[in-house]
C-alpha cells in the first residue's frame, strides 16, 4: 500500500531542513510550539504533574487518571524522540489517549534526555520510575495487577531495555511491553534489513537520518552493540513480558521490529506484531487522528485485556 495520502501531504508541506549540525535546543523548541494548549486537550477525570523520587534521582512524571475509581491497573509510558527530543508535553496527547481508551492511570516519564545527560542516565530514569509506582501502590491507586511499560519509537528502545533490566534484577511486576514503532537496533547498517532500503527516502523519517539523529546518544556512550541499547541483539529473550509491537509499513525500523516480536515467540514469550499499512514512523504521535491509525490505542486496550 502506498503511504497514506494526508500523512504524503503532510510531509510534501514540510520546510527542507536546515544544513549543518543538528541543533537540540531549537528542534526542541519547534517542537513544543506544535502543542496544543491544555482546553485543546482531550480531557480526563486528571492531569498531574508530581516529581517521582527514585532511586536514580528525582524524575518528573506526569499521571493520567480517566475517570474517578478505587483502583486502577498503570501504564508507565517513555516517549520517543531520538533519546534527545520529546517531552511530557510533546507527548501529551498520546498519553491523554492511551488513559481514555484503556481505562489505566497512566504515568508519562520526564526522563532525562542527551546530549546533557550520557548513557544511561534517560534508561536508569525509566526502570527506577517503574519501579516507583510499583512501590507507591496506595498512593497511585494501583489494583497490584496491570503494570505495563509502553513507549514509541527511541521510548520502545527503553520498553525493551526495561522488560530486560527488570527481568534480571528478578522483578517479576510487569505484565506487558508495547512498543509502537521502536527503535531496537542502533547499528544503522544499511543492509541489515531490507527495510532500511525499501524506506529510505520519502516517508518522513528517512535512513540516512537516522545516525545523525541518533548520534547524541550514541555519542554520550551508548554502544549499539550493547543489548541495552540495541534490545534485538539480547542473546535470550526467554521470560520477558508479554508483548504487542506495532510497525509501520513504511518505517525503516519496521523490520528491527518485527524481528523482536519474531524472536520473542521463538522463546516462548507471547507477542503480537501488528503492521499499520500505509503508515511512516511516528504515526502513534502524528496521525492517531486518522480512525484507521486511532485505532492502535484500542488495539492496545485489547492486547491488556487478554490478561
Amino acid at each position: 500500500m502506498t503511504l497514506h495520502p494526508e500523512i504524503a501531504r503532510f510531509f510534501a508541506g514540510l520546510p527542507t531542513p536546515p544544513e549543518g549540525p543538528l541543533d537540540p535546543a531549537a528542534m526542541r523548541a519547534e517542537e513544543e510550539s506544535h502543542v496544543a494548549p491544555p482546553d485543546e486537550r482531550l480531557p480526563l477525570h486528571a492531569v498531574d504533574d508530581m516529581i517521582a523520587k527514585t532511586t536514580a534521582g528525582e524524575v518528573p512524571v506526569r499521571i493520567y487518571t480517566p475517570a474517578e475509581a478505587d483502583e486502577y491497573g498503570l501504564i508507565v509510558y517513555f516517549h520517543g524522540g531520538a533519546f534527545f527530543l520529546g517531552s511530557l508535553e510533546t507527548h501529551d496527547h498520546v498519553a491523554r489517549s492511551l488513559a481514555d481508551e484503556t481505562g489505566l492511570k497512566v504515568v508519562s516519564v520526564g526522563y532525562r534526555r542527551a546530549p546533557e545527560a550520557a548513557f544511561p542516565a534517560g534508561l536508569d530514569d525509566c526502570y527506577a520510575v517503574v519501579r516507583w509506582a510499583a512501590a507507591q501502590g496506595g498512593a497511585l491507586a494501583w489494583d497490584g495487577t496491570t503494570l505495563a511499560v509502553a513507549g514509541d519509537s527511541s521510548g520502545g528502545t527503553f520498553v525493551a531495555a526495561v522488560a530486560a533490566m527488570a527481568h534480571d534484577d528478578g522483578f517479576d511486576r510487569i505484565t506487558h511491553q508495547i512498543l509502537y514503532c521502536p527503535s531496537l537496533d542502533l547499528d544503522f547498517d544499511v543492509d541489515r534489513y531490507p527495510s532500511l532500503r525499501e524506506n529510505a527516502v520519502g516517508y518522513g523519517v528517512e535512513t540516512a537520518a537516522l545516525k545523525p539523529f541518533n548520534a547524541f546518544y550514541l555519542d554520550s556512550g551508548a554502544d549499539p552493540a550493547d543489548p541495552l541499547v540495541s534490545p534485538v541483539k539480547r542473546p535470550d529473550l526467554s521470560g520477558l513480558p508479554p508483548a504487542l509491537v506495532v510497525t509501520a509499513e513504511h518505517d525503516p525500523m519496521r523490520d528491527e521490529g518485527e524481528l523482536y516480536g519474531r524472536r520473542l515467540r521463538e522463546a516462548g514469550v507471547e507477542a503480537t506484531v501488528s503492521r499499520y499499512a500505509g503508515a511512516g514512523h511516528g504515526f502513534v504521535q502524528h496521525f492517531a487522528w486518522l480512525p484507521e491509525y486511532g485505532r492502535v490505542f484500542a488495539q492496545t486496550r485489547d492486547f491488556l485485556g487478554r490478561r
